[in-house]
């Protein structure tokens, strides 16, 4: 029998949209996306998968697919303007004290691995976004900024930290978003001379970052990190002025920095947004519910979004098809089951975020050091566990 309210629309294409896609048409649902992005967006960032995340890449059964485009590094290593090895730990530390549950993607290759399952047996609406919907007892209709008014059951923001639902159905980004007092921006670019490969080498001054990860096919892929004090009012796209800030930022650091920064005008992609948390007092709202950074996001640095949206989208369909359909009942479930295990590792990211990237001398000093004690067997393993050992106890299947 075919549950109710099985027509459900999902606004996004990244990581959560499509993970709850995958999930819905096994239960018997018939999810359509909307993407307002002309085509499927691969690039992005590099991302560590590790303890829940690997659990749910292994639920949803994709974890060989993920494994085949995956990187295991093999170590870590903070230099000085020289290059010269200051601290540093073995990626077997990781890998061990999580019990070989541990990998890094690009954020892009992961999102392309889920979307590939569902992308010939759903609908997906390119270059379309959500301008104004309407919901009462009978459904939800969506007026897209193509014309089109479509008529759904259930409406779905997987749309991200800037969710375009989210502003519509609870309000303005402002009330939920909590600015961590960083930024950061990232880009992969080709023939990038220096490698060093399986092995993420980072310089840092107080209150600012720089990394690079050898990839695949002569990729590179870097990350940098800077504390700000107020968020920064650069637009989305403006490609020029967010290049001119981290200029600005990092221009006269040592290390390889002059040439990373010399790549910005030949990325592949840019990424630039400020490092911010979700927060908000529930995820639903009449026929909408939000599910991964749309909803509760850990912020960039936390490196568990992937994991969040993954496994939010695979317990929210989980509670839909338990409760029929019923949005009475799933929606609450969906809520109750995840709220306390988010809130614990977004109070857990903003611990992070300072170590991290830290704004002074001393802070550098001290976060050195515990990288370097990391390599002492005992004590590495009890920090790993600490830092990323908490798992969310998935049952043996959906819950029905």
């Amino acid at each position: 029998m075919a549950p109710a309210n099985r027509r459900i629309l999902i606004s996004g294409a990244g990581i959560a949209g499509p993970s709850l896609a995958h999930r819905l048409l096994q239960f018997g649902f018939e999810p359509t996306i909307v993407e307002r992005a002309a085509a499927f967006r691969d690039g992005g960032y590099m991302i560590d998968v590790w303890g829940t995340g690997y659990d749910i890449v292994e639920r949803y059964g994709l974890l060989k697919m993920v494994m085949e485009r995956a990187y295991l590094f093999d170590s870590l290593r903070f230099v000085d303007e020289r290059g010269r090895k200051i601290s540093g730990m073995g990626g077997t530390v990781l890998r061990t004290a999580l019990d070989g549950k541990f990998f890094s993607i690009p954020r892009g290759d992961l999102a392309q691995t889920i979307f590939d399952t569902v992308k010939d047996r759903v609908e997906v609406l390119y270059g379309a976004s959500i301008q104004s919907l309407e919901q009462d007892a009978q459904g939800v209709v969506v007026e897209l900024s193509t014309g089109q008014r479509r008529h759904f059951d259930l409406l779905i923001g997987a749309d991200g930290l800037h969710s375009r639902v989210r502003e519509l159905v609870f309000g303005e980004e402002a009330q939920f978003e909590k600015y961590l007092g960083y930024v950061a921006a990232s880009f992969i670019a080709s023939g990038y001379p220096h490698r060093d490969e399986a092995t993420y080498v980072s310089f840092a001054r107080p209150g600012r970052q720089i990394s690079r990860y050898a990839m695949r096919e002569g990729l590179s892929a870097f990350l940098l990190v800077f504390a700000e004090t107020g968020k920064p009012a650069i637009a989305a796209h403006d490609f020029g002025a967010q290049k001119a800030r981290l200029r600005a930022r990092f221009g006269g650091d040592g290390w390889e920095t002059p040439e990373i920064l010399a790549r910005l005008d030949t990325a592949h992609d840019l990424y630039f947004d400020a490092v911010s948390q979700i927060r908000m007092p529930c995820w639903t709202k009449g026929r909408t519910a939000l599910v991964g950074d749309a909803a509760y996001s850990p912020s960039l640095l936390a490196g568990a979004g992937a994991a969040f949206a993954m496994l939010g989208a695979y317990i929210l369909a989980d509670e839909l098809h338990v409760a029929d359909g019923d949005l009475a009942r799933a929606f609450p479930a969906y809520e109750n089951r995840l709220r306390v295990f988010i809130w614990r590792q977004q109070d857990a990211a903003i611990r992070f975020a300072g170590s991290f990237t830290p704004r002074s001398q001393i802070g550098l000093f001290l976060r050195d050091c515990v990288v370097n004690m990391m390599n002492v067997p005992q004590i590495g393993t009890w920090l790993a566990r600490r830092m990323f050992g908490e798992a969310f106890p998935l049952s043996g299947g959906h819950r029905r």
